[in-house]
């Protein structure tokens, strides 16, 4: 019966590791906390350029991997550019903006 119960226990404890080691995050792949607070992130800041009249949101993507937001897409001048990543910043855990966005 000991013997069994160790099996029991081992093949819990390696199935338990895979679980926790499948969530994990890597330096390309996040772990599933991570995709969901990107999702967030990416929410709120797609929300904030909305809520700025001076900027065409339409024409701006946002994507958001581990806290950092890219924005992409075509704008009319630099000055929403520019507008566009003080927006991002200030939306509560943006790590870095990085831009992708051109003026057309």
């Amino acid at each position: 019966m000991t013997q069994l119960n160790n099996r029991f226990s081992t093949f819990f404890l390696i199935a338990l590791m895979a679980f926790f080691l499948g969530c994990a995050s890597t330096s390309k792949q996040e772990g599933t906390g991570e995709y969901f607070d990107d999702t967030v992130i990416t929410t709120k800041v797609i929300t904030a350029i909305l809520n700025e009249p001076t900027l065409k949101s339409a024409e701006i993507n946002v994507e958001t991997f581990k806290g950092v937001v890219q924005l992409s897409g075509f704008v009319s001048s630099q000055a929403n550019i520019d507008k566009a990543i003080e927006v991002a910043r200030s939306v509560k855990g943006v790590v870095s903006v990085k831009n992708a966005m051109r003026v057309k």
